[in-house]
């Protein structure tokens, strides 16, 4: 897909350096961050450019970036612009913390404003307050229309249209589990955005995450668009 060219952007903040993330993986593949967002902090609507937004087909917003009052703006404007443009607009909660310090204002987005919501059993717990999934599974089919919600070994639930479809983990040695949410949700976007159905959006999420998790580090080793079939 080809953008259009744009102006960007290029104040530079002499006090608030590049955003960075420390991640400690233990030898069962789980992952603690430390993470300090930097710049990221300081994206408001006027940074959010029209012509882009107008020129994709979805929108991904990643709910980590949710806190500041003016990155909150900035969601809702990139989402208005998104939908008066006939394009989509996807979610991640990313942060089950971020999710609990916003819970109504998060709420509200996935309400009004989002088209597609991505969350793992975490985040959607955290949004609806219960430690049970299939209770956030269940409020989910009454806030959303499409939703996809992760379950690490268990595969993942599409709620789509008041239904609620399981899809198989692909099976693999879990070494590292950083970015296997970005990585399913940039599987099942790139099946959507190429017209397949909703399993075969699911299956190619779950080939996605299975590789990142397979070895250490967020960027695949292999090819996963020969992986996933394109």
């Amino acid at each position: 897909m080809q953008f259009p060219s744009a102006p960007l952007n290029t104040q530079v903040f002499d006090n608030l350096p590049t955003a960075r993330c420390v991640v400690m993986v233990t030898p069962d593949g789980q992952r603690t961050m430390a993470t300090y967002l930097g710049a990221c902090t300081c994206f408001t609507p006027d940074d959010v450019l029209p012509d882009m937004i107008a020129a994709s087909s979805i929108i991904y917003l990643e709910g980590y970036l949710f806190d500041p009052p003016h990155a909150q703006e900035a969601f809702r404007r990139a989402a208005a612009l998104a939908h008066k443009n006939g394009r989509q607009v996807a979610l991640s909660l990313s942060d089950p913390f971020c999710v609990g310090r916003h819970r109504d204002a998060f709420l509200d987005l996935v309400k009004n404003h989002v088209d597609i919501l991505f969350a793992n059993e975490d985040e959607i717990c955290a949004l609806y307050e219960t430690e049970n999934f299939d209770t956030a599974a269940r409020r989910t089919l009454q806030d959303t229309t499409f939703a996809a919600l992760t379950r690490s070994g268990l595969g993942s639930v599409v709620v789509h249209d008041g239904q609620l479809t399981t899809v198989a983990p692909v099976p693999t040695q879990v070494v590292d589990t950083t970015g296997a949410g970005d990585a399913y949700a940039a599987g099942f976007l790139a099946g959507l955005t190429s017209g397949r159905s909703l399993p075969e959006c699911g299956r190619l999420a779950s080939v996605a995450a299975s590789e990142i998790i397979s070895h250490y580090g967020a960027r695949p080793l292999s090819n996963l668009w020969e992986e996933m079939g394109f």
